[in-house]
């Protein structure tokens, strides 16, 4: 089974008055890469979340966007109001400050006046299950998602795949034809040749010729091994059990392309080039293809 890299799933619920959300959504990348969003009071499990994305998910740029927000008012910081006093005393005494315009926010956001709520530990570890609980719920309709587009294009691929059988069996047919055509036109041109000087030529001599064309244009090792290359595409894009395709794919795909350019180098036959066109055609469109493959 084949799956696509691009994916989304999200999973949310409602726990001792706290909402918390996961999201993931997965873009095509060559490798795996986390980008992890999480407020500041849960930043201490980014290193676990991620670990868990790891786990789930082999190749993609995955992000993973995670909240809770808590309704209560437990949820509230405290005011230290010895330090804000403090704060507030030395601006007082300090010559030009109009107490007047002390700004209130701009205080709370000095170092110690304002306090995380008691039982702060205790709910980050709260939110640490719940959170790797809905980061996998998420992972599951990802990978899901991911399945279906995976079947659209492995069907895709399969298609592109068959093009590619159907011109390499005609260009095993018309080989042999090259040859033999070329026989048929260099005797016709001898005899011609020979006919307007009066001269002979030895008959070995044209089978050699005849011969050294056929080895220099003999296209059926790569032949052999391109249709050997469809067979391991077709067996990777067959396996029952979902497992990352898309590396190897690619590297398929481009000695499929190998193998092509060399007969188009080897055969000076339009019809076989015409057929090798729409080869490396197929060919560039599974390298597409396999770039969206997990």
């Amino acid at each position: 089974m084949i799956r696509s890299m691009t994916g989304f799933g999200d999973a949310s619920t409602q726990e001792g008055g706290e909402h918390y959300f996961a999201e993931v959504k997965s873009l095509n990348n060559k490798y795996f890469k986390a980008v992890i969003r999480l407020p500041d009071a849960l930043q201490a499990l980014e290193a676990e979340l991620e670990t868990v994305l790891r786990n789930r998910l082999s190749r993609g740029t995955v992000t993973l966007v995670a909240s809770c927000s808590v309704s209560s008012a437990a949820a509230a910081y405290s005011i230290n109001q010895g330090a804000l006093a403090r704060y507030i005393e030395q601006l007082v005494s300090t010559p030009g400050v109009d107490a007047g315009a002390i700004n209130i926010a701009s205080l709370l956001s000095l170092p110690g006046v304002l306090q995380p709520p008691e039982g702060e530990a205790d709910r980050l570890q709260r939110a640490r299950g719940i959170l790797v609980r809905l980061t996998n719920q998420a992972c599951d309709k990802l990978i899901e998602m991911r399945a279906r587009e995976g079947e659209a294009l492995r069907t895709e691929l399969l298609a592109h795949k068959a093009t590619i059988a159907e011109r390499l069996s005609h260009i095993s047919v018309r080989a042999p034809i090259v040859v033999s055509d070329y026989e048929k036109r260099l005797k016709q041109r001898i005899d011609a040749l020979l006919e307007a000087a009066g001269a002979r030529v030895d008959a070995v001599d044209v089978i050699r010729e005849i011969a050294a064309y056929a080895e220099r244009t003999d296209i059926a090792e790569e032949v052999m091994r391109l249709s050997g290359h469809l067979v391991q595409f077709e067996e990777l894009l067959s396996h029952a059990e979902p497992r990352p395709v898309g590396r190897t794919l690619d590297f398929l795909a481009q000695e499929m392309l190998r193998e092509a350019n060399t007969i188009a180098s080897k055969s000076p036959d339009a019809e076989i080039s015409r057929h090798i066109v729409e080869v490396k055609g197929a060919i560039d469109r599974i390298k597409e293809q396999a770039a969206n493959a997990e």
